[in-house]
């Protein structure tokens, strides 16, 4: 089990593997902080996708660093992905539904865009860390199997 305020962080290339190294080292992160089942699968799947828009998007074709970052408070995660690419900005005619930031969205308990200062893109997410035991009377948003299930 982490301590209260222990992080981890770590500088990757923007490169395709990027993403199975950022999203194992967060998801080992997660289950050291105590989330367990779908909250960790969520915690996985929104680092997933948040660092795979980083590597297609953040760079457009030139070489450039994602800032992996995860901090442990008691009963909550915290995630952030920072690039100092090109910054958010419409994207027309290009690949892709733009579905990410969507289920991003639908996974972390907070979510966060951020445009940057120093240029580039913060995406922020916060997951609360429930016990097996505690319930939210039944909701189930933020639960892999709600961001998969239709609306």
């Amino acid at each position: 089990m982490l301590a209260p305020g222990e992080s981890y962080s770590e500088t990757l290339p923007a490169v395709a593997n990027a993403v199975p190294t950022a999203r194992a080292a967060i998801t080992e992160f997660a289950r050291e902080a105590g989330a367990k089942g779908d909250r960790l699968q969520a915690i996985r799947l929104a680092t997933s996708e948040a660092v795979t828009n980083a590597v297609l998007h953040a760079y457009d074709g030139i070489s450039g660093l994602i800032q992996v970052t995860a901090s442990y408070v008691p009963g909550e995660l915290w995630v952030l992905i920072s690039d100092t690419g090109s910054g958010l900005r419409l994207r027309t005619g290009r690949g892709g539904l733009g579905l990410g930031l969507v289920l991003i969205a639908q996974l972390a308990d907070e979510f966060e865009i951020l445009s940057r200062g120093t240029g580039g893109t913060e995406l922020r997410m916060l997951f609360r860390l429930r016990s097996s035991e505690a319930s939210d009377s039944g909701q189930v948003r933020g639960s892999v199997a709600s961001a998969l299930s239709p609306a």
